[in-house]
């Protein structure tokens, strides 16, 4: 087990933890924003990253600073932190950026790690190879293979009380994902960041990116906490989290800004394009659209840059009280409402519902179903497969209101979509106290009916009834063949139970 790594809260995948990192003396609270800083360019000051936004953590590039004459010497004989100013928890990449972009460095991970460390660097990373998306699978293994090596090269380097990052990668491959995260996690090295999604992303390919983010899950241990390398615009933030990622570093706060973009968590808008701040920051409510463009371009960048900080650290807040409260998945749905391409990750994110579900709490304070989504939701497959253990005897109405007249029944059993049946006992237990509409839509009762296959095909001594509010074909087809089925919609009895 980790012991710099505790877990406090979960959701989903979602979790709120405390990273330790003793090099730096601070605890951080995860899920947790690292604000890129550019050692030669800094559009908002590191000592302002920590009084007027709250970061506890940002990150930095070692082989910048180690590239750089007088740079490398400030860092030396100051220190990162002071070299910064900066009192949290610093982080340095190693030049696998620079090695993507560029493809050569000039540098070893035994090299960059002892610079990392002699500079007082708190979380150092390790030389690895970022391979990008839909390679030759050729080359991704070959790929991974050199990344494996340089993490047995980090494991070998005396880094004292520094964090070292072991990175997963593996490009779209979910196998080498899955076998990467494994053997990260398998080494004495502390963090886990997941490397080479930055093209996934600019690219808006959010179902990739989860896919990618599930794989790498699987090979991981629990107590990793994971750092989703690059990641840095608050559309996101809350698919990744419920996938699973602890750590976001943002450089698109400032990348953005320089171009006029402002941040949003619907997507991205264009500082002309706007005639109103959709935002409450210090930014927005202190000025106009009209007044920012009128600044000049250093202002104006500068005030973009905190806006989007501002509402990238919102954000984040604004994921921990879901996960406290039990309603992550309702705040990823809301935000795959806001673009197609993260509805497409929220789909993906529930394609691993399974997987999801090993990590979902039993018992949260409430479930919203918002869409044809919410039948696939991990509590809903855990209802499913706990069904098997329910016993009914009899003759038994599962009925999604009242009774059809003239029949009698040992039990009656309630029926809602997106579950299925439950005895009326259970009906204030989690998740079947769930809000849903009362217009079903037909994902939900064809859940609904798989959630009747289930208890039928558990209880083949009992005789079910179904009385359904006006189900499609495409749920009844899918009932076994013994259990009579009527419809209540057909009817108009105002003395129906619907409870």
């Amino acid at each position: 087990m980790r012991d710099h790594f505790e877990l406090r809260d979960g959701d989903a995948a979602g979790r709120i933890g405390e990273l330790s990192v003793p090099r730096a003396g601070v605890t951080v609270e995860t899920p947790a924003l690292m604000p890129v800083i550019n050692p030669n360019i800094r559009t908002i000051p590191p000592a302002e990253l920590e009084s007027a936004f709250g970061a506890e953590i940002l990150i930095t590039n070692a082989y910048i600073i180690h590239s750089g004459d007088d740079l490398r010497e400030r860092a030396l004989s100051e220190g990162l932190h002071e070299l910064l100013g900066f009192d949290g928890a610093v982080v340095t990449d190693s030049g696998s950026f620079q090695l993507a972009e560029y493809g050569d460095v000039e540098v070893t991970t035994r090299e960059i790690l002892e610079f990392q460390y002699d500079i007082g660097s708190d979380i150092g990373t390790p030389v690895d190879i970022p391979t990008p998306p839909d390679v030759s699978r050729e080359r991704a293994e070959a790929d991974l293979t050199r990344t494996e090596a340089a993490l047995s090269d980090a494991e070998s380097v005396d880094t004292g009380e520094m964090l070292v990052n072991a990175p997963v990668q593996g490009s779209t491959y979910p196998d080498l994902r899955e076998e990467a995260g494994r053997h990260a996690d398998a080494t004495a090295l502390d963090v886990f960041p997941i490397g080479a999604v930055v093209p996934l992303m600019n690219g808006y390919r959010y179902a990739d990116m989860t896919d990618v983010v599930a794989a790498a899950k699987r090979g991981l241990g629990r107590d990793a906490p994971v750092h989703l390398f690059g990641a840095g615009h608050p559309m996101m933030f809350a698919l990744a989290v419920a996938a699973g990622c602890d750590m976001f570093d943002s450089a698109a706060y400032a990348i953005y800004a320089r171009d006029d973009r402002y941040l949003t968590v619907r997507g991205t808008e264009h500082l002309d394009d706007l005639d109103y701040f959709p935002c409450s920051c210090p930014i927005c409510t202190r000025h106009d659209p009209n007044g920012l463009r009128a600044c000049d371009e250093g202002e104006r960048e500068r005030l973009l840059a905190a806006h989007n900080l501002h509402a990238s650290f919102a954000e984040i807040r604004r994921i921990k009280q879901a996960i406290r409260s039990g309603t992550l998945l309702e705040l990823v749905e809301s935000r795959a409402r806001g673009h197609p391409r993260v509805l497409d990750g929220y789909r993906a994110l529930l394609d691993h519902a399974d997987q999801l579900e090993r990590e979902d709490p039993v018992s949260k304070g409430s479930f919203f179903a918002l869409s044809a989504e919410s039948a696939r939701r991990p509590e809903v497959r855990r209802h499913h497969d706990r069904l098997d253990r329910l016993d009914a005897e009899g003759r038994v109405l599962l009925t999604e209101g009242g009774t059809p007249s003239g029949d009698e029944y040992d039990a009656v059993w309630r029926v809602v979509p997106p579950f299925g049946p439950f005895p009326r006992a259970l009906s204030e237990t989690y998740p079947l106290t769930a809000t849903v509409p009362d217009r079903a839509d037909a994902a939900a009762q064809r859940a609904a009916a798989e959630g009747v296959c289930r208890v039928v095909a558990a209880n083949p001594d009992a005789d079910f009834a179904l009385a359904h509010e006006g189900w499609p074909d495409a749920a009844l087809g899918r009932l076994p063949g013994g259990v009579a089925v009527e419809s209540l919609a057909e009817r108009s009895d105002p003395g129906d139970d619907r409870g």
